[in-house]
């Protein structure tokens, strides 16, 4: 085996550096918004961003000077993440049964307020804010509060697009309190979605007693399986285009082919950011022993991006992922912008238990009962048993006084 690359069964996922510390800043931000309110939200962002929070007024999309060019790629996307909103929610029917106990049913609901944030300090990350924005259109939230520290005009174009009713600028954990406690005209969300850094995802993970969230995403990752494929250097640009997200993302490629990977890391090596990367770990090559040890690697690792550069394998070998991407054609960055599904994803192992962001997450599922006269009776017979002997006496009263 090669020194340029390592045994899949010796790889170990980083851990993120300075989480105490992290943890520890935002809970005394976000403890200082719970007080004080409007107050600590502009005091902290003055300190840390030099400016207040303030509500930017959104125009019509149309209304914004942007190239042509751009313009019409985020109206292409919009109309493309749209489609598969639309897709996701279309067999989504509120429903009810009847028998002689009763009528008895369930209902979507759209949550009343949600908060998207659209993080917007290296990169305006434009796609986002349709990714987040949109899925809450198509699900009819009443309310729909974007939330960016960047004011660039495609950001906000994107989120007038994607129906953002209104426009908070304020970032980090002070962003996420904002949202969380309410901020100004607007009271405090029900559910915050969207990616951002180590103290916008701490900030979440420590409001979500009070508010929904819709995963703590962490670094972006990247997993290629690749063992024989015909463009060697379409592999080595994914790779190299999401380790770019910021300096604690990965990207593995695992082969069991030496071949490959050899290949890849002279590719890599050919680049002054590949080889950068390959220093630091942030991308790494990965010998499988055979087919088996990659795909219960894959699963065990549950990578937030999974890039399967064989068509023939099925899908259904793969259990863990944030989103699949079958062959070389399917680029991840297709998905990162326009593909359709959304490119909030779970990271860290997370995607073990959960999916990425969805229509689905903007709708709350509620059941209703309407009990007959027949099931007055037969349901306070049954229900009397079972508070006896659970020992709940005003339970039981309660059905005996309809038998």
């Amino acid at each position: 085996m090669s020194d340029n690359h390592q045994k899949v069964s010796d790889y170990i996922r980083p851990e993120f550096k300075n989480k105490k510390k992290i943890e520890e800043t935002v809970s005394k931000i976000l403890e200082k918004i719970r007080l004080h309110g409007d107050k600590a939200v502009d005091a902290i962002s003055e300190k840390i961003d030099g400016q207040q929070a303030r509500y930017i007024e959104l125009k019509a999309f149309a209304e914004y000077d942007l190239e042509p060019a751009l313009k019409d790629a985020i109206q292409s996307a919009h109309r493309r993440i749209k489609k598969f909103c639309q897709f996701q929610i279309k067999d989504l029917k509120s429903d009810q049964y009847s028998d002689e106990m009763g009528e008895f049913g369930f209902v979507y609901q759209p949550i009343e307020c949600i908060g998207a944030y659209i993080p917007g300090g290296q990169f305006p990350l434009i796609s986002t804010a349709l990714m987040t924005l949109t899925p809450a259109q198509v699900a009819g939230c009443p309310t729909r509060v974007a939330c960016s520290p960047s004011d660039h005009p495609a950001i906000l174009a994107a989120a007038s697009l994607a129906g953002a009713t209104q426009f908070l600028h304020v970032g980090g954990a002070q962003a996420i309190g904002a949202l969380s406690y309410g901020y100004d005209q607007t009271p405090p969300v029900n559910l915050i979605v969207g990616p951002g850094n180590a103290f916008v995802n701490q900030a979440k993970a420590q409001v979500q007693h009070r508010t929904q969230i819709d995963t703590l995403a962490g670094p972006s990752e990247l997993l290629i399986y690749a063992n024989s494929v015909k463009n060697p250097e379409w592999l080595m640009y994914d790779a190299l285009a999401q380790a770019e997200h910021d300096a604690n993302a990965v990207s593995l490629v695992v082969s069991e082919s030496d071949t490959l990977l050899e290949n890849l890391y002279n590719l890599l090596q050919e680049h002054d950011a590949g080889k950068k990367l390959l220093k630091q770990k942030g991308i790494v090559l990965l010998l499988a022993d055979d087919q088996k040890q990659a795909i219960d690697f894959i699963n065990d690792y549950a990578p937030e991006h999974l890039m399967v550069c064989d068509e023939a394998l099925k899908t259904a070998l793969f259990k863990n992922y944030g989103s699949l991407f079958m062959g070389e054609n399917s680029a991840v960055a297709f998905g990162d912008y326009c593909a359709g599904p959304n490119h909030t994803l779970p990271t860290a192992g997370a995607a073990k238990f959960s999916g990425g962001l969805s229509v689905h997450q903007f709708l709350k599922v509620l059941s209703t009962q309407k009990i007959s006269e027949t099931g007055r009776g037969v349901l306070a017979n049954i229900s009397s048993k079972l508070a006896a002997a659970e020992g709940l006496v005003y339970h039981q009263k309660s059905a005996d006084i309809r038998k």
